[in-house]
This record gives structure tokens, sequence and C-alpha cells, in this order.
């Protein structure tokens, strides 16, 4: 999930915003801080729902379902047996008969009911209430069950002396200045999923015992948002985004004489008072893997800082607390903590005096992505082990290991601390082979041999062979070739089960073979290669690597030329590569690359001046010599292509196939190493521009035309957050004379680099790898005539 930046970011998810100083309703509805409850409609529920008599009849078995639908033409009635052909309208008509072992299903619609639930189950049988989840992101009127609207919200929803009970997806509009959500002493009782959009907060007390209220969000509440007190005791309060807007009294979370309480896995946001308070008799508490923010609408210092202390623990709570594993933000101007009355502003302080907070930080609670970010340190850093800890987040995400952050927590070690997984992230990449996965002149990868038809599809399972792991697989990098077509034509390779998209990676003439890298995205462990031709075609497929959620991350460099065997650059002396000859060639501790940790290199590769026809085998230094190729050629051609190849010894080998010499160029575009910040995202793929049509892009259009000779064409890459580099498919086509193209990022020098070099009229494609500044990237052809050109994307580079 995306992270926002100042000045309200939503932590990861989607969590709502606060408001501002003048408009506390978070959907900017304007509301008068001294009204009054209003009156609710007919449809209230008066009174209780009393305690069920041990083996009573009810309305129905237990263990079977009762509905509740007060929706138009559900044929609802208070007065039946809650079936689901005939529904009750009201909650509280099912909460009035329901059994031990029953669940109350509450369809979406708006229930305008002051409740107060006093049936218990049983803990072999709990009674469940689950209503139609809403969506946080959107407004009160979004599809789901609502409890009340923002203009005419109920008194409140109480829980009074039960047991054994469970609720989800609530989603409740209380009063001003009154409890919305009330636990009054009742046992064993679960909350998950509950959205209070306005009222008087959660309270849980007189005695109350094992409450858990879990994965809750606020939208404006006064008071303390939560508080637990009156002796309640082993309260859970986790995974929840608690919001407490600037005004009187809006602590974040409040535990007040109440022991043994956990207050795990939360995102206290309380504007300019206190984030989390340890008060009374509240011994024994846990208090960790916590974000807590008391700054001014979570970016400004307070007015009054003194309040705005982000843990407080009093003396007679101090007993068997524990505090660790949270994220303070120190932006408030306030104490970060305040023990048994003495104030700490850091972290070695507070640890230091009261050996607490060892893995705490003192930070901001977000941080922005880019190159020169700093650290975020609720990412990958939570106590696993935690009490209270769910499986999976607010929005019922799964943790996920960010590939750009140590795992320094406990357990799996990527647990993040606050009600959020950070799932603002790409893939990894693992260099591999290069192996062979498809061969139809064999069979490789297909059932027979057999030349892929005119129009036809191959599809071709990539995941859980050839070392590539079965399942968590993004998208693959191979070079592809296509060899032997009858007709002039060209090869889309897309995901598996998707439509067919308008784009192309590969374009050849007939009877000519041609080879391109190909980085594509991964359907149901399979890609698909479309001959899009009116012949035959044998198609060839070598991998080089895979994105997963483990491996080497990327780092855009160049273009910056390491190989041009007619210089000497990358070699002793000027000399072609001899027949049947190899070439070493150094890539770490040079342009920018590290000396060490390189895993491997990006590199445009271009073959010129060959002698005979042949191929170009680009593999890992030191390797027994693979059956695969990167560049085929015929003599006297010029050809590029774009190769990632593992780096060993901080090496790698070209091979030249051929029984005559052959140039070899390698232009950088960019290394993969153990560390660093950028993951990748695979797209589409998705036409950006083709020229010989009409373009219209955000900030303008474009006309069909061509790329004059020696011009350039600046072109937007789309909306893509944090993104440091792209991944394209660049075609030239109907090029007036011989050249070559420069694709490089947008504002920067022209550098001495190549990507494609083209014949007269020739149509032929190449994958760039490139920077992206300014949002843009920049392409220049190099000849002496107009060209056209087409640019599809595959994915990007991000931060």
């Amino acid at each position: 999930m995306a992270r926002y930046a100042a000045p309200f970011p939503r932590v990861r998810g989607q969590g709502l915003f606060v408001g501002d100083a003048t408009s506390p309703c978070p959907w900017g509805v304007p509301i008068s801080r001294s009204r009054t409850a209003l009156a609710v409609g007919a449809t209230l529920l008066a009174g209780t729902v009393g305690l069920p008599v041990v083996g009573a009849s009810g309305a129905a078995a237990a263990g079977s379902t009762l509905y509740v639908n007060n929706a138009a033409g559900a044929n609802c009635t208070d007065s039946g047996s809650g079936a689901q052909s005939a529904p009750y309208c009201t909650i509280g008509a099912a909460a009035a008969v329901v059994q031990p072992g029953q669940t109350v299903e509450i369809a979406g619609g708006t229930y305008n009911e002051n409740l107060t639930i006093t049936r218990s189950g049983t803990a072999e049988a709990p009674i469940t209430f689950r209503a139609t989840k809403a969506d946080w992101s959107a407004s009160p009127q979004s599809a789901g069950t609502q409890i009340g609207t923002w203009d005419k919200p109920v008194d409140g929803f109480t829980v009074k002396g039960a047991q054994h009970l469970r609720f989800e997806n609530l989603a409740i509009n209380g009063a001003f200045q009154k409890t919305t959500l009330l636990v009054d002493g009742a046992r064993d009782v679960s909350f998950d999923r509950t959205m209070i959009y306005s009222g008087g907060g959660v309270h849980i007390t007189n005695g109350s015992a094992d409450v858990r209220y879990g994965r809750g969000q606020f939208g404006y509440a006064q008071g303390p948002a939560i508080t637990v007190d009156a002796g309640s005791t082993g309260t859970v309060v986790t995974t929840n985004v608690v919001q407490a807007n600037y005004v009187d009294n809006m602590v974040g979370i409040l535990v007040k004489d109440a022991p043994n309480t956990d207050v795990v896995a939360n995102t206290v946001y309380a504007s300019c008072f206190a984030g989390i308070v340890l008060d009374g008799t509240s011994t024994g508490a846990v208090v960790e893997n916590n974000v807590v923010n008391t700054a001014q609408f979570m970016q400004k210092p307070c007015d009054t800082p003194a309040r705005a202390t982000g843990i407080s623990v009093g003396a007679n709570a101090v007993s068997g607390a524990k505090v660790d594993y949270n994220v303070i933000d120190p932006r408030s101007g306030g104490a970060a903590y305040s023990w048994a009355g003495a104030n700490f502003t850091t972290q070695n302080q507070f640890t230091a005096n009261t050996g607490q907070g060892a893995h705490d930080f003192v930070a901001p609670s977000w941080a922005p992505k880019g190159p020169d970010s700093p650290v975020d340190h609720t990412i990958d850093s939570a106590d696993e082990n935690a009490p209270g800890m769910l499986p999976t987040d607010l929005i019922g995400v799964a943790p996920a290991d960010d590939p750009t952050v140590p795992n320094t927590g406990t357990g799996s070690g990527f647990r993040d601390r606050g009600a959020y997984e950070d799932q603002d992230f790409g893939s990894a990449f693992t260099p591999a082979g290069p192996t062979r996965l498809l061969d139809t002149r064999q069979p490789i990868g297909v059932p027979v041999a057999q030349a892929v038809p005119a129009w036809g599809t191959v599809d071709l399972p990539v995941t859980g062979v050839a070392g590539v792991p079965a399942t968590g697989v993004t998208a693959v990098t191979m070079n592809v070739t296509v060899t032997e077509p009858q007709q002039d034509g060209h090869l889309t390779v897309y995901p598996h089960g998707d439509a067919l998209p308008d784009a192309s990676n590969l374009n050849w003439t007939a009877g000519r073979t041609i080879p391109n890298l190909v980085t594509v995205p991964v359907k149901d462990g399979k890609v698909s290669f479309y001959n899009a031709s009116g012949g035959t075609v044998h198609v060839i497929a070598d991998l080089e690597g895979y994105y997963s959620p483990k491996g080497s991350l990327f780092h855009a460099q160049g273009p910056t030329r390491l190989l041009d065997t007619r210089q000497p650059i990358g070699v002793p002396v000027a000399q072609a590569v001899p027949a049947w000859g190899t070439v070493d060639l150094p890539v770490t501790g040079v342009a920018g690359v590290p000396a060490s940790g390189v895993t491997a290199v990006t590199m445009n590769v271009t073959v010129t001046e060959p002698q005979q026809d042949g191929h170009l085998t680009v593999f890992p230094h030191g390797d027994a010599l693979p059956d695969a190729s990167n560049l085929n050629w015929v003599a006297g051609r010029t050809i590029p292509n774009l190769v990632t190849v593992p780096v060993k010894d901080g090496k790698v080998s070209f091979y030249n196939a051929s029984g005559g010499t052959v140039h070899v160029i390698a232009d950088l575009a960019g290394y993969y190493a153990t560390e660093g910040k950028l993951t990748y995202r695979p797209l589409g793929p998705y036409r950006l521009v083709d020229t010989r049509q009409d373009t219209q892009w955000e900030e303008g259009s474009r006309p069909a035309g061509t790329v004059p000779a020696w011009g350039t064409l600046d072109i937007p890459v789309g909306e893509l957050p944090n993104a440091a580099a792209v991944t394209l498919n660049v075609t030239v086509t109907e090029p007036g004379a011989q050249g070559h193209l420069t694709v490089y990022p947008h504002g920067d020098t022209l550098p001495d680099a190549s990507n494609l070099n083209f014949l007269p009229g020739e149509t032929i494609p190449n994958q760039v790898v490139v920077p992206v500044k300014d949002g843009k990237i920049s392409l220049y052809n190099a000849s002496g005539a107009p060209l056209h050109l087409v640019v599809d994307e595959f994915g990007f580079q991000a931060y």
C-alpha cells in the first residue's frame, strides 16, 4: 500500500485522514462541537435484551444462522424466525433471541438502533454478530453495514454483563460526547474490524475481563479514543488505527486501574495530546510494536508540548510493565516517554534510566520514498512474539518481507510495527542460467517439436522449473529468439491468461533469426508467446533470471560504455574477438559499480563487423559455456541486444560462436546487488507511444509524426510512483537511413552509448532499461533521416 507524504500521511494501507482544525470530520462534513445527541428513527430498540436461559428454546436451533436485512424487497419482519427468506428488520430483534453457537448475519444497509446486548454464548459455543464489511477508505455512506449515520447517529452500542461474544465488521456513527461502544462488565468478548465514525470512542469498564478490541479504526471521536478502566483485566487492544483529534482530552489510548492490559501493534495519532497512557494500578501491561505520533496534524510542533507525551506510565503502573519495540514520533516537541513522573526525550535516556524500550525508536513515524530517504524504523522490525499480535494487519494483509529493509524483528523478523503491514514495494531479482526453457525445434517446453502456427500462441510454464520457485514469482527475464519465420511479423510475450496486449517484443522479416531480452509478468506460473504473422515461426527462450520476494536489488547506472573491442575499452588492445574466442570483462569496481556485493549486470551488448554468421553467448566468468545465446547475426550486420548476466569473480564472459572475427560493444544499464532501495514492479505490457499515431499524454498531446534526423523524442513514462528506472521494449521502424538509437535519462547529456542499430527501412526492437528523470526519458535518433518509434512499457524499478 502506498505511503503518502505530509501533511496527512496514510501510514501504509487505507487509513482515514484526520480532519483539519476547522473540519474535524474526515469526510469534510461540518460538525458543531456543541451539538447534543440527535434523535434516531422509529426503529430504535428500547431497553436491553435479556440473558438466555440455558436449554430454553430459541428462534432457531443452536449453531444455525439468524439473518438481519432491512433492505427493500428483503421481506423482513421482526416477528419471524430470522430465516434468510424472511430476515429480521433490526439487529435488536435477532439479539433478543440468539442462542449460544448461533451467528447473526447482518446485511449491508443502515440500522438506526441503540443496542444493548446482554445475551451470552458459552466458551464452547460463542455467539457471533457478523456484519457486512464497509469500505473504510470511502465515506460513511459506502457499502457495508452502518449502525447510525453521520446526521442521525445512535446513542451507542453496549455489551453489558454478557459473555462469549464475537463481533465482526461493525461500523457505528455515535452521538456527540456519548460513548460509541461500551463494554460494561462483560467477559470473553472480541471485536474484529470495528469502525467508529463518530462519537465518544470505545470504553471497556466495570471489571470486564478478556476483552479484545482489534483491527478497528476511528473517524472522529471525542475524549480518549479507547479507554480501559475500572478494574477490567486481560484486555487486548491490538492492530487499531487510533485517531484522536485536536480538541480537549484527546488521548489516544487510556488504561487506568486495569491490570494486565496488552496494547500492541496500534498506530496512534493523538494531535497534541498523550498517545498511550497507563495510569492508576494498571500493572503488568505490555506496550509493544506501536507507532505513536502526537504532533499537531501528524507533523507540526504543538503549542503545549508538555501534554503531547508519546507513552506515559504512571508510578502505580510501572510494576510488571513491558515497553518495547515502539516508534515514537518526536515532532510534537513533547517528551517521548513519561515513566513514574520522569520525562525522557530520547530512547537512550529512557532505556538507561528504566531498562525499558531497548528496541524502541524515537524517530518519524513515516518516511518518504527516495534515493536519500531515511530508514523507516516501522518496517520489518516488530516483536512477532508480543501478546495479542494478529496474523494479519488492519485490512487483512499478511506480513510481507520488504527486500530493501534488513529483518530486525523477532520470529520471522519481518513483522511491521503499527497497524499496517507495508506493501509499498516490488520484487527482487535472482539471476539464473542462462538455461533453455523453450525450443520449439526440439521439444523443450512444448510437448512436441513443432513451429508455432500462424497467429498461434504457446503457453510456457516458467515456475517450478530450472531452479525458479513454484510460488512467489512475479516476472521472468528471458532471452527470446525467433528463427525460421515464414513471413514478416512480430512476437508478443505477455502474462498467461491476460488479453493479448497491443505490444510487441520482437519484429522480423521472413527467414531472419533475431533475439531480444524480454522481462514479462508471470500469471498462473506461465507466460504466453503470440506469433503475429501469417506464417509459422520457431521460438527459443533462455532463462536469465526471475523476480520474487527474495533476491538482489537493482541500481540504475549509465548508460556507460564498458567494452568496445574496436578501441581499447575493457580490453588491453583494440582487436576483434577471434573465431570461437572468448573475452573476459571486469564489471565490478568500474563505472560506479561496487567492487563487491554485485550479483548481476545489465548491459546493452552490440556486435558489429562480423565476418561470418554466428551468435554471441554472454555468461558468468568461470562457468562452463552454456547451451544458450544472446545475439544472433548474419555476416556484416550490426545488431544489439540487452543482456542481464550473473557476475562471478567480478567478471562476465563473451563467447563468439562463429567461424569469423567480430567486434563487441557493451554499455552498462545497471547492476544488481545484495543491498539497495529499488524493487521491480511488473506492468502491462502497455504501449506508451507509437509515433505513427496521435498520442495523448497528461501534459498534452503529440500528433503522429516521425522523430527527425538527429532529433530527440522526450516521453513521459506515466504515473510511476518513486520510479528510478523503467523497462521498455523499443522498436525502430521505417528509418530513412542507417544509424542508431540512444535512450537515456531526460535532461542528461547525450551519452556515448547506443541501444539499437538499424539499416534503412528496417524494423528492429530491443529491450531497454533506462533511468527516469523528471518523470521522462529521452530517445535520440542518431541518423541522417527521420524514423518512427514504438515504445512499450513492461515494468519499472521504484523506491
